[in-house]
């Protein structure tokens, strides 16, 4: 008879909803083989690449009927359908391994469950000899959220596409399922358009980056720092995301942020003058100009961001545009009257909605940060709440969807040590427990208003990660407390089971040549004291 297990000694990372221990264990030899259907034959297929480096044979992939050999099942079936679109069911025997879905995203949260059931030397890149053995189990799971994701800012630093692959792969290995791509910035443009070619040409190269940090500088490095993605790049990136559940997101920054794009062109900015990409970090005051000229060139650019790009929303930013020049011109406060708004704040909401607009007419939807809801939210937009979570509520409340990413729990670019000796960051502290603790649906939301709640995002703006090294250390473990707060319900979460889990599954990460914060290191917090105040 079957009895509950201890999660901890599957160190299984999120935590599945139920797992009861068999009798035995599955070994897994050459004769075993995964057996697919046309709908899972492309995650077999990814199951054995996964397994092969370590194993030091890709395991056959067959179809047809099951036969009494060693065998990894993978089928879509309506007898899992009970686990929901996203969950899966998965049991082990001595005989046989099988994982049923109802959907092939569901299948593949499965196989990833799998991997980390196998000994940690599976995730080795080079063969390993001995014995791969799987505890017999069976497992239901399913995620809490939809909406699982993780921001990368290239704009900032650049981060080569195989970094983003990497990423992709560690999320994937998490069952997150969103990759936003922070894409333009004051301090770089980093997407490749090809009606405006100036905008990689000039947008993407600044003369040199700040040293120290923004608020104290030291000067300036001297380097230029250039970088952009492709077309060709970035659709084999989305390609690469699809083939693993993930939905890769791209953010067009607008009205703010823009400092990189007037850089190139000076006539989509509001005084027209010739400006240089920002070379330090902070808000910067270039805003896009609320012409109708301005306007259509925005259209020509998410128009080849939508060809590239097949997510249901777009991200446009919205965020920390200071409206000093609107409020200084005396062309854009003569457009706020023609155009009947009381202020500045009404004006980017309209700019906002004539953007918004024009993605929903090629069937997309608009998301945005928090700072839309101010002059009113456009109709029909999301909204990613990062300072705090309040407005998350107030979209939620107007029955908006939200994602909520707070600078409280999840900016993964603040410190996650009191450490003296940390390497200098934007500021901030979110240790790992503070990560685990948050919960995505505040109290003040009623069970209905809760439903818009899709789920949450960490973010990694890169201002101070000019590295893949610190883009990841900065990450993990921190991402995959995150994954379990995003799939896991909160009368599963246990910080202390979700430890030792870690400490099991950093070995994993060394195998995968993973820059990481070991989670030992969490204990020893309490001896640091405080960071210099101006660094907070």
């Amino acid at each position: 008879m079957p009895t509950t297990f201890n999660h901890s000694q599957l160190a299984i990372l999120p935590q599945p909803k139920s797992i009861h221990a068999g009798e035995g264990s599955f070994t897994l030899t050459r004769e075993t083989v995964i057996r697919a259907d046309q709908q899972t034959r492309a995650i077999g297929l990814l199951l054995a690449e996964s397994l092969a480096p370590a194993l030091g044979f890709t395991l056959e992939i067959l179809t047809g009927t099951s036969t009494n050999q060693s065998e990894i099942v993978l089928g879509l079936s309506s007898d899992a359908a009970h686990v929901g679109s996203e969950g899966y069911t998965l049991s082990s025997s001595p005989e046989q391994i099988k994982i049923l879905a109802s959907t092939s995203a569901g299948v593949f949260y499965g196989t990833q469950t799998l991997r980390q059931l196998l000994p940690g030397e599976i995730f080795s890149r080079t063969p390993v000899t001995r014995t791969w053995e799987v505890q017999a189990v069976t497992i239901e799971d399913s995620p809490r959220f939809a909406w699982r994701g993780l921001m990368l800012d290239s704009a900032r630093h650049f981060i080569p596409k195989a970094e983003v692959l990497k990423m992709i792969d560690l999320l994937a290995l998490h069952k997150m399922n969103v990759l936003h791509m922070h894409l333009t910035d004051d301090q770089g443009w980093r997407i490749e358009i090809k009606k405006y070619p100036k905008l990689t040409e000039i947008g993407s190269r600044r003369a040199e980056t700040v040293v120290g940090h923004a608020w104290h500088p030291e000067g300036y490095d001297g380097t230029p720092h250039a970088g952009f993605y492709s077309q060709d790049e970035l659709r084999e990136i989305v390609a690469y995301a699809a083939a693993r559940f993930i939905t890769v997101i791209p953010e067009i920054d607008m009205p703010g942020h823009a400092q990189a794009a007037i850089a190139a062109y000076p006539e989509l900015g509001v005084t027209g003058e010739q400006v240089a990409v920002a070379t330090t970090w902070g808000i910067h005051p270039y805003l896009y100009s609320p012409t109708e000229a301005t306007l259509s060139v925005l259209r020509d650019i998410l128009t080849e961001v939508l060809d590239i790009f097949p997510s249901p929303y777009i991200h446009l930013g919205g965020d920390e545009a200071i409206k000093n020049q609107w409020e200084e011109s005396s062309e854009v406060q003569a457009r706020i009257k023609e155009l009947g708004l009381q202020d500045e704040h009404e004006l980017q909401s309209w700019f906002l909605t004539q953007m918004g607009k024009f993605l929903t007419q090629q069937g997309r939807l608009v998301i945005g940060w928090d700072e839309i809801l101010e002059g009113g939210l456009p109709e029909g937009a999301a909204v990613m709440s990062w300072r705090g979570v309040g407005g998350g509520i107030t979209a939620a409340q107007a029955h908006h969807d939200v994602v909520m990413a707070p600078t409280t729990h999840v900016y993964f670019d603040y410190y996650q040590t009191n450490d003296p000796a940390e390497t200098l960051a934007i500021g901030g502290y979110t240790p790992l427990d503070k990560t685990y603790s948050f919960d995505p649906i505040p109290e003040e939301l009623t069970a209905e208003q809760a439903r818009y709640v899709k789920g949450t995002e960490g973010t990694l703006w890169s201002e101070y990660i000019p590295t893949t090294d610190r883009l990841e250390y900065m990450a993990f473990p921190r991402v995959i407390a995150l994954s379990e707060v995003a799939w896991s319900t909160p009368e599963q979460r246990d910080f202390a089971s979700f430890r030792q889990r870690l400490a099991h599954h950093e070995a994993r990460l060394t195998h995968l040549n993973v820059s990481f914060r070991p989670v030992a290191t969490w204990e020893q917090e309490q001896s640091f004291g405080e960071r210099p105040s101006h660094y907070r």
